[in-house]
């Protein structure tokens, strides 16, 4: 290894070329963190970098596919060879899926919505674990969606109030793949409690991205907002929790 133990404080966002990753990365820079911006595309990823480093910002692109396992296993590589450790890994990187009802889905495109939002980021989280392990606070927050509720779906309850009473949709590519990345989420909490790893969840709230077609009514900027505090959270914080975005200063609790 390289890097010397006065490495600065490190986070990795993966999908950060743009959206809310975009926003998160920016935030965390503006902390004072070196971000790693993790993009599968190579020019639109060093076009973010270059645009956030013009602001002064320790911004770095990562060329990270998070389905190809060889493109993680290279991510990683480089993170040894440049970087004492991880503070803090966003797993953001996402993908929608159809409006179709879930009878009509083909069984491929379910397939391909998990290699994104759910077994990528198993592979990211595993692969970048070890850097984590050697931060004296390591913050893992997985980017998901009030959508993977089940118990909300369940009561046709959206407590964030984007949809009226009696009204959830039922996507089944992004709900479930959603509702899968939850219980990654927990499980992972269980694995590293007692050693110093913490690892939440968050919904981000109502983002206009790629993903809805830019209806949401937040900006990337606000949707930000509570990843950035999971990923900075004090020895104190919570780990195994949902949160999302209410505009209040630590957002609300939601149910899995």
């Amino acid at each position: 290894m390289s890097a010397t133990a006065d490495t600065p404080r490190t986070a990795v966002v993966t999908g950060a070329n743009k959206g809310i990753g975009r926003g998160i990365t920016r935030r965390l820079a503006e902390l004072g963190m070196r971000v790693y911006l993790g993009a599968r595309d190579e020019e639109r990823g060093l076009a973010a970098e270059r645009e956030l480093r013009a602001d002064g910002l320790d911004v770095r692109f990562l060329h990270l596919d998070v389905t190809d396992e060889t493109s993680v296993a290279q991510a990683a590589k480089r993170l040894e060879e440049e970087v004492s450790h991880l503070d803090a890994l966003v797993n953001n990187a996402g993908v929608g899926g159809s409006a179709l009802p879930p009878s009509q889905v083909p069984v491929a495109e379910v397939r391909r919505t998990y290699e994104t939002n759910v077994f990528g980021v198993i592979a990211v989280t595993n692969a970048l674990l070890p850097h984590l392990r050697r931060s004296p606070a390591g913050r893992i927050v997985n980017i998901s969606s009030v959508l993977g509720s089940l118990t909300h779906a369940a009561a046709l309850e959206d407590p964030t109030g984007v949809f009226p009473p009696g009204v959830f949709p039922a996507l089944l590519e992004y709900n479930t793949s959603k509702a899968a990345l939850n219980a990654v989420t927990v499980t992972y909490a269980n694995e590293l409690r007692g050693t110093g790893i913490l690892v939440n969840a968050v919904s981000p709230g109502f983002v206009a991205t790629d993903i809805n077609g830019h209806r949401g009514v937040l900006t990337p900027e606000e949707g930000a907002r509570i990843p950035v505090l999971l990923a900075t959270l004090g020895e104190d914080g919570p780990t195994g929790t949902f949160v999302g975005e209410d505009a209040t200063p630590t957002g609300q609790q939601l149910s899995w």
